[in-house]
């Protein structure tokens, strides 16, 4: 841990410490930030900057049927601190558009980008027609940057008849190249749903680890462990410099939620993966948390205090699906046994054990109540499927998805059969696969009634190059026949919803460690609306 954040911990008693307003505070203290991001700054004239202020790109997020939000970041100088921009204010102009010309202008308006968060620029626009495309830009001073495309979410009342969805997770930097999302820039979707590990808090060396550089050197500060609030915003500049996400941003509405490495490899809650005093672990979280918000296209109730922030959240696509985005990885219980792969027992089964903690749990549960779409759809990140490592008795699971929560996946899987809904799908990151997942009544009953769907998008980059076939295929697909497809390169998901089904396509790369690989279709499925259960397509 670093000095900056022993030094806040020792500032503030250790009962102030693990509470919101004591980790807002600490994290303040830590790097001399206002904690409530005032605009105290003095106001920088745009006109002043004299380099590309846009090298992170543009991106919107969180569609509703009369609003978007719409993003960017000004970094001259990505891979500064600070970006290359003095601590002051800019004056950043929008305007959003019928037509990729911008001839019709819809919306126009202006944003503050504040240095107290990093001069990002978070702009919610509203009047819009609902289920409608749109086009957006950013000026500041004389610098114009690309456009992005976004959409409007269909009124909710609305009768719509497909919706086109792509899900991705897991994109490791260090591991290889964005080509999937290249791809996913071209494809013809309404929303991105991002399921978590936007990015990595491992070191990335010089030559951009595998991706192997002999063009550029990158700055010595990323070959480090992100602990600090500059870490993780240099790290996110990092990764939006890379060409092939900065398109899919501008090609798409993004639906973020985060796992575990936007902050620490498999951290719970408020326990951190290593012995480290958990004052410290907050002040840390508190930083990832607030860095996350900075750079991802969320609205202002998802902004952070301290080291609390409510990201999960409900998005409605008219009366065909409902989208509730949770998040598995603030408010678990920690992990049983020690985490890793162990044998299931009364630690792990514990019934008081929770996976989204209580609040999280009545909130999703209420939903389902209320909702009348057709589909209803869970984005998150761990596997919720049980995932047996072997056939026979002598299995193990993993303690950090929710085959360590069982009795909080119970109580998710009976909420739904309560509150009725019939087409349940669980959109899931995490695990560097792709799998297909019946969801039954009862995982350990074969014969059991299928209640749901579970499709797991594999990760964009992490893992490297994988395989069709990993090492532990044959013994994970005998071990588990509710697993109904199991591939392991990199790649997406892309999802299409109708009233009378879903259909699934396993889209992935052969390569990563390389750039510009094809894109195929690995495997596809579709399971009809009232009848759950996979069929090959």
């Amino acid at each position: 841990m670093t000095a900056e954040l022993r030094a806040a911990a020792r500032h503030f008693d250790r009962r102030r410490f693990l509470t919101t307003t004591g980790a807002a505070a600490a994290l303040a203290f830590a790097v001399n930030l206002p904690a409530a991001g005032a605009a105290s700054a003095a106001e920088l004239d745009a006109r002043k900057i004299t380099e590309d202020p846009f090298t992170l790109g543009v991106a919107s997020g969180d569609p509703l049927p009369g609003s978007v939000l719409l993003w960017t970041r000004l970094a001259p100088r990505p891979y500064e601190p600070g970006g290359g921009l003095p601590r002051a204010r800019v004056q950043v102009r929008w305007e959003l558009a019928h037509d990729e010309a911008f001839t019709r202008i819809a919306r126009r308006g202006h944003a503050t980008a504040h240095p107290e968060f990093d001069h990002t620029v978070h702009a919610e626009v509203s009047g819009l027609a609902p289920g409608r495309a749109y086009y957006y830009r950013f000026r500041a001073g004389g610098w114009l940057s690309p456009a992005g495309r976004t959409r409007t979410a269909p009124h909710a009342a609305a009768r719509v008849g497909e919706l086109r969805l792509a899900a991705a997770s897991c994109q490791a930097y260090h591991d290889g190249y964005f080509t999937a999302y290249r791809h996913l820039a071209e494809e013809d979707v309404h929303a991105v749903f991002h399921l978590g590990d936007y990015l990595y808090e491992y070191a990335v060396d010089a030559a951009g680890g595998h991706r192997r550089y002999t063009d550029r050197q990158l700055p010595a500060h990323f070959n480090r462990e992100t602990v600090t609030l500059e870490d993780y915003r240099l790290r996110y500049a990092l990764y939006k410099t890379d060409p092939d996400l900065k398109a899919a941003h501008a090609a798409h509405p993004f639906v973020v939620t985060w796992d575990d490495h936007e902050t620490e490899n498999n951290y719970a809650g408020g326990t951190p993966e290593n012995g480290v005093p958990p004052e410290e672990f907050l002040v840390r979280r508190a930083a990832a948390y607030r860095a996350y918000w900075e750079n991802q296209p969320l609205r202002a109730p998802q902004r952070p205090a301290g080291a609390d922030m409510r990201l999960y959240r409900r998005l409605r696509f008219g009366d065909l699906a409902q989208f509730d985005v949770v998040d598995t990885r603030q408010y678990r219980s920690d992990q049983a046994y020690g985490d890793g792969w162990q044998t299931p027992g009364p630690e792990s089964e514990d019934p008081a054990r929770t996976m989204t903690g209580a609040e999280q749990e009545r909130w999703l549960l209420d939903g389902w109540k209320s909702s009348d779409a057709v589909w209803n759809v869970v984005p998150q990140q761990v596997t919720f499927a049980q995932r047996r490592n072997v056939p026979g008795p002598d299995f193990k699971l993993s303690m950090d998805a929710w085959d360590g929560y069982p009795a909080s996946r119970k109580r998710i899987l009976d909420g739904a059969r309560a509150a009725g809904v019939e087409n349940l799908v669980v959109l899931t990151g995490d695990v560097h696969v792709g799998y297909a997942f019946d969801l039954k009544a009862d995982f350990d009953d074969p014969a059991s009634r299928t209640v749901g769907t579970e499709l797991v998008a594999t990760s964009v980059s992490s893992g490297r190059d994988g395989a069709d076939k990993p090492a532990n295929w044959d013994n994970l697909t005998r071990a588990n026949p509710h697993l109904r497809f199991y591939n392991g390169r990199r790649g997406y998901l892309r999802v299409t919803l109708t009233p009378e089904r879903a259909r699934a396509d396993f889209r992935t790369v052969a390569a990563v460690t390389t750039p510009g690989a094809p894109v195929t279709t690995a495997a596809s499925f579709v399971t009809e609306a009232g009848n759950p259960g996979l069929t090959p397509a």
